[in-house]
């Protein structure tokens, strides 16, 4: 089941355009159904199969504190154009609901989809790990960079210069295991949402 993103720089009047780099990001390392574009002005959209790598890119567009990010989860008008601009269906319209809502909230993260109550557990499951991803130190996030790359508390604690017993402060301090927890949560409750 496909999942549309429709993004939009928060305060592009006030800011740089950062659309640019941030579609070069995605292109390099996201896989899509379709390639995430711009769609108009500060805004790009994309269309993703795997409700992981939708979690994903969601905490990794909040962790900046730049977007608000709309998940669009259900079916989409087949066979699909070579373009995201050209492509349509519920899902699409569930993305450019969403992506208003998220732009009121102050978690600005907000999932539309075919099963309305399954949106809205993704989208409360979803704000509660932009909220850990938001405020977390840089101190956890290289910690957590570390270990998410396959090394141990001990390697990790070698190359920060820091005991063992440091780097695990700085894990529980980002909510790291939280986190694990809660996005493959995430990503059941999208698939559910999607119908």
């Amino acid at each position: 089941m496909p999942f549309v993103l429709t993004v939009d720089q928060r305060a592009s009047r006030r800011t740089p355009d950062r659309v640019a780099d941030v579609l070069g990001r995605l292109e390099r390392s996201v896989p899509a159904v379709l390639a995430f574009e711009r769609t108009a002005g500060d805004e790009f959209q994309g269309v993703l199969d795997d409700p992981d790598v939708v979690v994903d890119v969601v905490l990794d567009l909040l962790r900046d504190g730049t977007w608000s990010v709309g998940v669009g989860a259900g079916p989409v008008q087949t066979p699909l154009p070579s373009s995201t601009r050209a492509a349509a269906g519920p899902a699409f319209l569930s993305a450019r609901r969403a992506v208003d809502a998220a732009k009121q909230r102050s978690v600005h993260v907000a999932v539309r989809g075919a099963g309305a109550t399954d949106a809205e557990d993704a989208q409360a499951v979803l704000s509660a790990l932009a909220v850990v991803v938001e405020r977390r130190s840089p101190q956890a996030w290289e910690a957590i960079g570390l270990v998410e790359d396959g090394r141990t508390q001990a390697e990790a604690a070698a190359a920060l210069g820091i005991s063992r017993q440091a780097v695990g402060q700085r894990l529980a301090a980002g909510l790291w295991e939280l986190e694990r927890e809660l996005r493959p949560t995430a990503a059941r409750l999208l698939v559910r949402a999607a119908g």
